[in-house]
């Protein structure tokens, strides 16, 4: 078994080497332990199902690690992932900062509690939080679709570590007896000179909470290792650095029992985060039991799809142009399934029908739900109906054209089963980039145990959705 080991090893890295890389910490990757440089949050939301009762996100990041650490934190809205926060937050060693995002008069907002410096400085109360803001999809960057502070409601997040803090940032931000030292006395101009490489370590999650129904629905942030090799620290008002920043220009993804680690230098900035996430089948379940009451939603996030657009023309990769409120689609097909293999409906529609005339999703981070439950709400929705009351779904992006097919450059391809290298010339990734989970709830309704007051009985749960790649 060692020798087994040993030759596996030393064969790949053989393959690093000739793409130039020294270490596998210096390519991007999914992290399938939670821990990375890089965050992203699948899904936030503050909207309501029922009227006066609106979810609350309550979202976390851990510093797992014994370094003082610089990240950027960025807000997206979910139609076409245009900012509508952005800010710097320093962690102390072994850290942990949490915030919550809230409903506000127009649209959405964040305060904390927590004593971690930011800069800008985030709100410390729930009513005056830290508004989001509507100009990155108004004005000069409007993109047709709704201007309103209400688009603000959901989207999701990244959280993107900059480097390691040294020096006297190191000092200034780290606790003592929970406290940092001195907020007040870091800047930007001293904190991009104390910045080193980062070292990852970074995770967290988001609770998405209902208090008035009695449910809540949990997240785990999807983690990028190895996303960057060198410092790129930036201002708190800078929207840099975004998933694109990767460095090197570098993938490893793993299909099977092969480990692709692909060069893509001189292509999209993006593509090696991309590659990372890319699936062409989505597997999940889903839960309609009418004794319950359940209800299911699927979040389908795509967090790097705004990269393929210029203005409103796609460029590659996705499959067409933002047309305003109608989003930019892409085609799916849906497979449905009962418990019991009894029935099989393929290619069942999305209702009301896209404006594609096509099964699609036509947003950044999309919800589909089933026979209009709608649990979170969502207004970037897709409805599958279904005679089923419970089963699961396989949700395929078919290649059409150069649309959901990603070219890489050269690969090696590590296979474990026979402790092989080969190389190709070019690769090939088929589907997109998505993440994401499946949300039920039940409700019960008012229960009264014996003696005993009456007690609300709602549930929720998630489950993280389910992939295959396809790579050639």
């Amino acid at each position: 078994m060692n020798t087994f080991n040993k030759k596996s090893l030393y064969v790949a890295m053989a393959g690093l080497s000739a793409l130039g890389v020294t270490g596998a910490a210096q390519a991007v990757s999914l992290n399938a332990d939670g821990l990375g440089q890089a965050l992203v949050y699948p899904y936030y939301t503050v909207r309501e199902q029922i009227v006066g009762a609106p979810f609350n996100s309550l979202m976390s990041v851990v510093n797992s690690t014994a370094s003082a650490k610089a990240v950027k934190v960025r807000f997206l809205e979910g139609k076409n992932s245009r900012e509508v926060l952005d800010f710097n937050l320093f962690l102390s060693p072994k850290d942990v900062w949490t915030v919550a995002i809230i409903p506000t008069a127009g649209g959405a907002g964040i305060f904390t509690a927590d004593k971690s410096c930011t800069k800008p400085t985030v709100s410390s109360s729930s009513t005056a939080p830290t508004e989001f803001v509507n100009f990155g999809y108004t004005g000069s960057n409007a993109d047709l679709a709704d201007t309103s502070l209400d688009r603000t409601r959901e989207g999701y997040v990244e959280i993107i570590e900059m480097g390691n803090l040294t020096g006297t940032t190191a000092a200034a931000i780290t606790h003592v007896s929970g406290v940092p030292a001195s907020c007040a006395t870091v800047t930007d101009t001293q904190a991009s000179i104390d910045t080193v490489a980062g070292t990852g370590g970074l995770f967290g999650g988001i609770s998405l909470i209902d208090v008035l129904t009695g449910e809540d629905v949990t997240e785990d942030a999807v983690a990028l290792d190895g996303f960057r090799s060198s410092p790129f620290y930036t201002d708190g008002g800078s929207i840099l650095p975004t998933l694109a920043d990767s460095f090197p220009k570098t993938s490893v993804v793993t299909a099977g029992t092969k480990t692709y680690i692909t060069d893509w230098t001189g292509l999209a900035a993006a593509d090696p985060v991309s590659a990372v996430i890319m699936h062409n089948n989505v597997y999940n379940e889903f839960v309609l039991d009418a004794a319950t009451k359940s209800g299911t939603d699927w979040v389908v996030t795509m967090p790097t799809k705004r990269f393929y657009y210029s203005g409103l023309s796609v460029l590659k990769l996705f499959q067409r142009n933002f047309a305003g409120n109608a989003g930019a689609c892409d085609d799916v097909l849906i497979t449905q399934y009962d418990r019991e293999e009894r029935t099989v409906q393929s290619q069942s529609s999305f209702s009301p029908p896209p404006p594609t005339n096509t099964d699609a999703l036509c947003w950044e981070a999309n919800v589909i739900t089933f026979n209009n439950t709608n649990v979170f709400g969502s207004k970037n929705l897709a409805n599958i109906p279904t005679t089923f009351s419970n089963g699961w779904v396989s949700l395929s992006f078919p290649v059409v054209g150069t649309a959901h097919r990603l070219l890489g450059g050269a690969s090696t391809v590590f296979d474990t089963a026979t402790a092989t290298t080969t190389t190709l010339a070019a690769t090939t990734f088929a589907g997109l980039p998505t993440i994401g989970f499946a949300a039920q709830t039940f409700n019960n309704g008012t229960l009264t145990p014996a003696g005993q007051l009456p007690l609300q009985s709602n549930y929720g749960g998630n489950f993280v959705h389910k992939f295959t790649k396809a790579i050639q």
